[in-house]
Order: C-alpha cells, then structure tokens, then sequence
C-alpha cells in the first residue's frame, strides 16, 4: 500500500478509495494513515490527498449506489435482511443517515446500496456523501500526518539513543577485552 500511494501519488489514494466505498472490503483507515504520512514526507500535498480520497469515496458511493438502484442484492439469501434494516434507517431518518453512516466504520462502506435502492435524491446523496467522506478523511490524514511528523523525530531521536547504546555496549566489550588480558 506504501508503494502504491508514494509511487502513484493522489491518484494511487483515489484507487484504493473506490474500492473501499463499493462495498469492497478494503480498509479505508489504513490508506489514510498511510496518505497522511506520505504529506508528512512531502510525497504529495495534503490537499491533493483529501481531495482523492474523497473524490474516491464518492465515486465508489456511486458505484454501490447504482448497484442498490438495481434491486439485484434483494435476490442474493441473506441480504434482504440487512438490506431490511437498512431501509428502515433510512426511512426514520432520511437524508441523515447517510452523512452519519459515513462517519462510522463499516456503516459507512454499506449506506449506499439501501441509498440507491431507496432511490434516494442523488444532488442530496452526493452532497452527503462529499461531506461526510470529507470529514472522514481529513480526520484520518490529519493523525497520518502528525505521527508521520512525530516519527520523524522520534526516529532521529531513537537513531541517537540506538547509536549512543552501540558505543556503550562496544566500549564495554573493549574494557571486559582489556580487563581479561591484564588478569
């Protein structure tokens, strides 16, 4: 993943954000850390990030979404019932949900297929999803970023440290060397 998003940048982010939101097991959290360490590197700007990562949510929402539209998961055993509940969420608290949905783990990779087969306003959808996607990204780059820039000095120092108890293990092995040969 570190390769992905260093050698590819924002767009490698973009890619490994659709597939998250489309329903395919792919840890969102995970690219994020890993994008906001990348700005701590100055491998890519921070608002680039954002703006893929969100712009991949959104296209993988959508994706899911039209998938949810086709009423083809209604069919597959087992998904009615999720599906069920789902609905439910959405007609109790409409348009809401699915900003709040992206805000939560898992909630948020699967609020789109009850979304598209409620047909729900796709402008509002959207809107929603941009926002609440948003939000989720920028608070996963930002605790990327700031470990990124804590282990860079925590590296330094640790490289210091690590060096510093190489010279006091070498110096005495040296001693217990020179106290054995005079004994």
């Amino acid at each position: 993943m570190t390769a992905v998003i260093q050698s590819l940048g924002p767009f490698g982010v973009f890619l490994l954000m659709v597939p998250e939101s489309a329903c395919i097991p792919v840890p969102s959290e995970v690219t994020l850390l890993f994008s906001g360490f990348a700005v701590s590197q100055h491998w890519m700007s921070f608002a680039l990030a954002l703006v893929a990562a969100t712009g991949g949510n959104l296209v993988g929402s959508l994706i899911a979404y039209a998938l949810g539209a086709t009423h083809l998961l209604a069919r597959v055993p087992g998904t009615r019932t999720v599906l069920g509940h789902s609905e439910r969420l959405l007609d109790e608290h409409g348009l809401r949900a699915v900003f709040l949905a992206r805000l939560l783990p898992l909630a948020r990779t699967f609020v789109s297929l009850p979304a598209g087969a409620r047909r729900l306003p796709l402008i509002p959808f959207t809107t929603l999803t941009i926002l609440g996607c948003g939000l989720w990204a920028l608070a996963f780059l930002l605790v990327g970023l700031v470990s990124g820039t804590a282990w860079a000095a925590v590296s330094s120092l640790l490289g210091k440290l690590l060096l510093a108890v190489g010279f006091a293990v070498l110096a005495l092995l040296v001693l217990r060397r020179g106290h054995k040969r005079s004994s």
